[in-house]
């Protein structure tokens, strides 16, 4: 049985895919609410917000990513960081993933990455269950009712979270896989629940296909001046270093919160919704993404609620510290409503430097934006994970190795190409701790990387005057109006100056240590711009 609107000329049938129970193409998000209720897959929450837990995998399995080697990809593929499948290991998966849909429901949801029509890509999402379906349509970009009519897919998805893996049979390292197929165009997720795979298999597809079109896709928030799209600014940053908080800001115009190319049109989303940790989410300093928890077609994963009153917990991390909810783009007022932007006036690297060395703000050059870029440096604090009893730094090339299939130096050479094209200005900003490392200092506060922010946008801090960093050679402001003056200057925050200089040379050889493996691959100015 066939529900829902669809192309008649691209049904699941046209695709090879036969001997399914009921097929629900398209549903609209009250439906989809529906059949997740009556399958039993959560709770409708406040505001119709609908609640979920997603099990055993509360997070991405990076480990389990694979792409199918052949002689499309054998030479374009990052094979370091992304593991290998055979064509017909791939195959048997793909085959036993449909057996185990047969006579089963199945829900499609047919959608675009990219918010430029003319390098979008439409993708076709398969999925057992309900509300991923809903968790896809609010987080990829929909297309009008009336193009359904005539969509046809260049990419399929096919999401099988009750399907187990055979590591011998199907090529991969455990009963969970995630794998992308570029000469079959398709990605095969399966053994997992976790929403964000879903997302996230998206955006290496577009990782990988953009830059042969020169556009540089960006793990990163951006958002532009009230009015004036043209004025525009991305923030690279990993997680929990301020990405969507920063770039939310109510006196600028929200372009997205996650994903995003540069083209030579200027800067587009590629996504048509928001993927928010809501861990400690306060709703004074963050007040309209807390109130996106509440709102009708909100999907809530892995919150500790209240089972009689459905009032959520922020702060209980029982289930998972990555606890997140996923809401449409136009939820936040201030969405841009074609999610596009002109080429970026500003680049902001952001990092939570948990060692206390980092200023809070510093220019940098093209060639120090590469270096930074490809280091994608934040750090670990104890606590949050097992065994970390003091920080530990993190470095992830071009803000997301995850998502990145082609070697880092594609993208830091489009990305320093960019720059230098439209000269953009390059800075670095630390949210993490200042007076001292994680435990002893104090995390940065959130008025001055505010405040900061804003002379950077706004142009004006550019105009003060700078020193030179000792340590990294960037540039760091002496004095800015609104900041505390102390704060420009890490080490005048420390107590002991001696301590300071000790981990500043620990960071330092950090750094170096980890940047060796980019040499061979880099020109000349990166290599001088390199530390230590």
């Amino acid at each position: 049985m066939t529900l829902g609107r669809v192309n008649p000329n691209f049904r699941l049938e046209d695709q090879g895919i036969t001997g399914l129970g009921t097929v629900h193409y398209n549903l609209i998000e009250p439906a989809l609410i529906e059949a997740a209720l009556k399958n039993g897959e959560g709770t409708l929450g406040r505001g119709g917000a609908f609640l979920v837990s997603t099990g055993k995998f509360t997070g991405r399995s990076p480990r389990d990513k694979f792409v199918v080697r052949s002689a499309t990809t054998e030479d374009t593929i990052w094979w370091d960081n992304n593991g290998a499948m055979e064509p017909a290991k791939f195959d048997a998966l793909y085959d036993d993933m449909i057996a185990h849909l047969a006579g089963r429901d199945v829900y499609v949801e047919d959608l675009v990455g990219g918010a430029d029509p003319a390098l979008a890509i439409n993708v076709r999402m398969i999925t057992e269950l309900a509300w991923q379906s809903l968790f896809n349509r609010t987080m990829l970009r929909r297309p009008e009712r009336d193009a359904l009519d005539h969509f046809t897919a260049d990419f399929t998805l096919i999401n099988c979270p009750g399907f187990k893996a055979d590591p011998a049979r199907h090529g991969c390292r455990s009963d969970t896989v995630i794998a992308m197929n570029f000469d079959r165009k398709l990605i095969l997720v399966a053994n997992t629940e976790y929403a964000g795979e879903n997302k996230k298999s998206i955006f290496t597809l577009l990782n990988y296909l953009l830059p042969e079109q020169g556009v540089m896709p960006m793990h990163c928030s951006a958002n532009h001046a009230p009015d004036n799209p043209v004025d525009a600014a991305v923030f690279f940053g990993l997680s929990g270093t301020g990405k969507t908080t920063l770039s939310a800001d109510p006196a600028r115009t929200l372009i997205g919160d996650d994903e995003h190319g540069w083209s030579e049109r200027g800067t587009f989303n590629f996504e048509g919704g928001c993927y928010a940790k809501t861990i400690n989410l306060d709703p004074d300093a963050e007040p309209e993404i807390y109130a996106t928890t509440s709102k009708f077609g909100t999907v809530v994963e892995n919150m500790v609620f209240d089972p009689e009153t459905l009032e959520l917990d922020f702060e209980d991390d029982s289930l998972t510290a990555n606890m997140r909810c996923a809401y449409p783009l136009h939820y936040i007022s201030n969405a841009s409503e074609t999610a596009l932007g002109g080429h970026p006036k500003n680049v902001i690297m952001l990092t939570c430097d948990a060692f206390g060395v980092l200023p809070p703000i510093a220019r940098l050059t093209p060639a120090q934006a590469m270096y930074h870029f490809l280091s994608g440096f934040t750090a670990k604090v104890a606590g949050t994970e097992r065994g970390v009893t003091e920080p530990e730094p993190t470095f992830s090339t071009c803000f997301g190795a995850p998502f990145m299939p082609r070697r880092p130096e594609v993208y830091g050479n489009l990305l320093r190409e960019k720059i230098a094209k439209h000269g953009a200005t390059c800075w670095l900003v630390n949210t993490g701790w200042t007076g001292g490392a994680y435990g002893v200092g104090s995390r940065m506060p959130i008025k001055a990387t505010r405040a900061l922010l804003t002379a950077a946008l706004d142009g004006s801090l550019g105009e003060v005057e700078f020193r030179k960093d000792d340590n990294f050679g960037f540039e760091v402001p002496v004095e800015v109006p609104g900041v505390a003056e102390v704060l420009l200057d890490p080490r005048r925050t420390w107590d002991d100056a001696d301590a300071y200089d000790a981990q500043a040379a620990r960071l330092v050889q950090m750094f170096a240590d980890n940047f060796a493996q980019y040499v061979p691959f880099i020109d000349d100015d990166v290599k001088a711009a390199a530390i230590g």
